[in-house]
């Protein structure tokens, strides 16, 4: 084979190998740098299924951290009404109560959740961890649990016991009748 044949060939072996390299180049381009994450797009907010005109008003408080202190906490709670905590109307449509270790009264909202279950907290996704998850209401008793451990640890399970309107006396017991002899 003539010196010029050779040359030739290894010539189109690395012109071949040259367009080969450039055609990967731009049919694949290397991969961008990954940036910031797009955010997930917002969370249509549920509407609770309790609204917050239901939970306005005054209510004796008390707390407990076993499930068979609940009956003696309402009592409690109850007995609480001579000094009623408040929850009143907010001035954007929630409720004001004080979250966890502040003293500053706060507009909570009323969240609902996909499951069902209904939230006191500030603004945000339903369950965060400043929320109380609202595990029974019947209007006349409210019982809040704090969705932060350690916080529930230190507060306990809340009882709110609706208290009679200011002003009016709460009804006295029927004494038991007296045997009969």
């Amino acid at each position: 084979m003539s010196a010029w044949l050779r040359d030739f060939r290894m010539f189109a072996v690395a012109a071949a190998l040259c367009a080969l390299a450039l055609g990967s180049c731009t049919t694949n381009p290397p991969p961008m740098a990954e940036g910031p994450a797009a955010a997930p797009p917002p969370v249509p907010e549920i509407p609770a299924s309790i609204r917050p005109e239901e939970i306005v008003g005054r209510w004796g408080y008390g707390s407990y951290h076993r499930p068979e202190d609940l009956t003696r906490t309402e009592g409690a709670a109850r007995a609480q009404c001579g000094e009623p905590v408040l929850i009143d109307r907010g001035p954007t449509g929630g409720v004001m109560m004080y979250l966890a270790d502040s003293a500053q009264l706060q507009e909570l909202r009323l969240k609902g959740s996909p499951s069902g279950k209904n939230y006191i907290g500030p603004p945000g996704p339903a369950g965060g961890t400043q929320d109380r998850e609202i595990e029974s209401f019947d209007g006349r008793t409210m019982v809040l649990r704090w969705m932060d451990p350690e916080v529930a640890g230190r507060y306990g399970i809340g009882v709110y016991v609706r208290c009679a309107a200011e002003g009016t006396a709460a009804r006295a017991r029927k004494p038991a009748p007296a045997p009969a002899h």
